[in-house]
């Protein structure tokens, strides 16, 4: 078994994948448990994944994540699954809480179970990509999602074609200070 470390820095966001290597629901299962097990606020667990692996859905999906004008998404009809995540509503507390601290916690947490997602299929050797530019309600009237809901995201994943490539990240002094917020520029100077 690999560190943590090891898992998350071999993780990318992949952008071509096998049209024609399915993925098994057994494998999309497990991905989607890891995903659950995430943290939430007051334990609210506010999402609900929507796996779209029927072809001729899964495409008229992929479509509402693409642009022709702006050029972006095409690679996701490629994606043999594409998993929605909707936010749901928080329980009380979580919501009691938010209120008080002028937070929204749902987006936070729906990150978080995200993350696992993304790590739990990287783990299973499937490539993943984060998705937040699609058609809202084209994705909504497609799986028959309430227009009460939001559709946050779309995370397509499938066995990647694309090369490792290294991670470009800002300098550690650009994101991280110890007992107190520094800026780089303060630090530099």
């Amino acid at each position: 078994m690999e560190s943590f470390h090891e898992l998350a820095a071999r993780r990318q966001s992949d952008r071509a994948f096998d049209p024609e290597r399915p993925v098994d629901r057994a494998l999309i299962r497990r991905i989607l448990e890891t995903a659950c097990l995430a943290p939430s606020a007051c334990n609210a667990q506010p999402w609900r994944f929507v796996v779209v692996d029927d072809p001729e859905l899964k495409n008229k999906v992929a479509d509402a994540t693409s642009s022709k004008v702006l050029g972006i998404n095409h690679f996701t009809k490629q994606a043999p699954v594409h998993i929605l995540v909707v936010e749901e509503r928080v329980n009380l507390t979580s919501g009691l809480g938010g209120w008080v601290k002028n937070k929204s916690f749902a987006p936070i947490d729906i990150g978080i179970a995200v993350a696992h997602l993304c790590l739990a299929a990287e783990d299973e050797g499937l490539g993943s990509c984060i998705l937040g530019w699609f058609d809202e309600a084209k994705m909504r009237s497609l799986l028959g999602i309430p227009s009460s809901k939001r559709v946050v995201l779309d995370v397509v994943i499938g066995y990647s074609t694309q090369p490792d490539r290294p991670k470009k990240r800002k300098r550690w002094d650009e994101v991280v200070s110890f007992n107190g917020y520094r800026s780089s520029d303060k630090i530099a100077r």
